[in-house]
């Protein structure tokens, strides 16, 4: 069949998601720390009153220019369009369902629970420090892992001092909580 008579839909909704977020289990809340639910309704805001609207008019000013089927310009816009109105409805499905959960009542407590900062060392003496937060804001940080990953789920509940076994993609592995915080170390992105 000849290209002229077949047409990309410029007006496709599939709902993957640009998003790397993994999924929750299922009947699971939502869970979000403050900063986190604060930095997702800035890029919902910015995604809505920003880019979107310079997006709009540089397609407008595209499609103005006459024929659209190699205007790259409009072609990239549109396209760019789409991804910007999925992830609006993302955003906007995710901080709908997110249960804000404020780690500092917490403040003091060698127990790890939602929004704790943990430094683990394993038996080959490596330290690493992480905050564990909710899966839609995993990405706001490097040292951020979700509840649902394997470590946090083993950690949740533990207190410092504890060993805690999980495992991981190499086999068993047993890690030292060597400390518990509820507030942001210094040398990290994301502060309470």
């Amino acid at each position: 069949m000849s290209k002229a008579f077949t047409r990309e839909r410029d007006d496709s909704d599939d709902d993957e998601e640009t998003t790397a977020s993994p999924e929750l289990p299922s009947h699971a809340p939502n869970y979000i720390t403050p900063q986190g639910h604060a930095a997702l309704s800035r890029e919902l805001q910015d995604l809505l009153r920003v880019e979107r609207p310079r997006i709009v008019e540089i397609v407008s000013w595209a499609a103005s220019n006459g024929d659209r089927s190699e205007n790259g310009d409009y072609i990239y816009g549109k396209r760019r369009l789409r991804e910007i109105d999925r992830r609006l409805r993302f955003l906007t499905r995710r901080l709908a369902l997110a249960r804000i959960t404020d780690p500092v009542v917490h403040q003091g407590s060698d127990q790890i629970f939602f929004g704790a900062w943990v430094t683990v060392g394993d038996d080959g003496g490596a330290e690493q420090t992480f905050r564990i937060v909710g899966v839609d804001e995993t990405h706001l940080g490097p040292d951020l892992i979700s509840w649902v990953s394997p470590m946090a789920r083993a950690l949740l509940r533990a207190r410092e001092g504890d060993r805690v076994s999980l495992v991981s993609p190499s086999g068993l592995r047993h890690v030292d909580i060597l400390g518990v915080s509820y507030h942001c170390p210094d040398n990290t992105s994301q502060g309470d």
